[in-house]
């Protein structure tokens, strides 16, 4: 007799065949497809939800154990849901630099003259990702650090450390796939999906800035310390300028499926000597130090 272990583990290595996993979450017309997913993701009738929960369940190897509800409504509330207190606990040092968020460590390192890596050999220019020259400007010598967050993650994400928010642009775009398939293959693609840059600055003055990514699929992004119910989406494309202090830890905003965040630090600032591209880092671990 098969375990459903043994039957995920054999559909995985299928969908995930490079050829066809690019097929199957890029090649179809992926702006429909986010749309439809979306709506459904939001449906609460069981007939609709159930389903569509089993089926998250089986194929992300989702882990509930530190949800603060067990049992959702909607595929929407399991993406978005929130955890029990204390189930992610931050750095205490106040030199350090948290990760905002569960995710998977990706390309990281120097920005050198404006340029950081999606992955090896594909450059983008941060004048590219980000919507004002000078702002590009103020981290081309600095550092970043790309997290993903995967479909089967907790999804919100959090203040790094103690911080004011004094921007945020919506600048709109496509929802490419984010997964490390997709990053070797299309070139630019940060700068080209859909995302929010949220420009803040820490305690002694020093700025600090987190891009939002959006990916294929439900491809929205929530600001919950903008206090909107919205998505940032129905607001259309802009800057908001703001100042929005937040405590390290305190909820920034989620995702409503897997993406991405780009971590933006200035040349006075280090990461972490142990990140490792592949490792699982959780929200609070430390990322880097002022």
């Amino acid at each position: 007799m098969t375990r459903p272990g043994g039957v995920r583990a054999a559909l995985m290595r299928i969908l995930l065949q490079e050829d066809l996993n690019f097929l199957l979450t890029n090649r179809l017309p992926r702006r429909l497809a986010t749309r439809i997913v979306g709506r459904v993701a939001r449906v609460e009738h069981p007939l609709v939800a159930r389903p569509a929960l089993a089926l998250w369940r089986f194929f992300s190897n989702v882990d509930l154990s530190d949800a603060a509800e067990p049992a959702f409504r909607s595929l929407r509330d399991g993406f978005t849901r929130a955890l029990r207190p204390g189930a992610r606990r931050f750095d205490p040092d106040p030199a350090a630099i948290a990760s905002p968020c569960d995710a998977i460590v990706g390309a990281h390192g120097p920005v050198r003259a404006g340029v950081a890596y999606q992955v090896k050999g594909f450059p983008y220019r941060l004048d590219e990702l980000l919507p004002d020259p000078a702002l590009a400007a103020r981290f081309a010598d600095g550092r970043f650090v790309t997290l993903r967050l995967t479909a089967g993650m907790y999804h919100r994400f959090h203040a790094p450390a103690d911080l004011t928010v004094e921007a945020v642009t919506y600048l709109s775009g496509d929802c490419w796939n984010v997964n490390p398939i997709a990053l070797a293959r299309v070139e630019r693609l940060f700068c080209r999906n859909e995302r929010a840059v949220i420009e803040a600055r820490l305690a002694d003055g020093t700025p600090i800035l987190l891009v939002a990514v959006a990916a294929i699929l439900v491809a929205g992004i929530r600001l919950t310390f903008l206090d909107t119910p919205a998505l940032l989406r129905d607001h259309g494309p802009g800057r908001v300028a703001c100042r929005v202090p937040l405590a390290r830890g305190a909820e920034m905003g989620w995702f409503e499926h897997g993406s991405t965040i780009l971590m933006f630090l200035p040349g006075g600032l280090s990461l972490h000597p142990d990140l490792a591209e592949g490792r699982g880092i959780r929200a609070g671990e430390r990322l880097g130090s002022s």
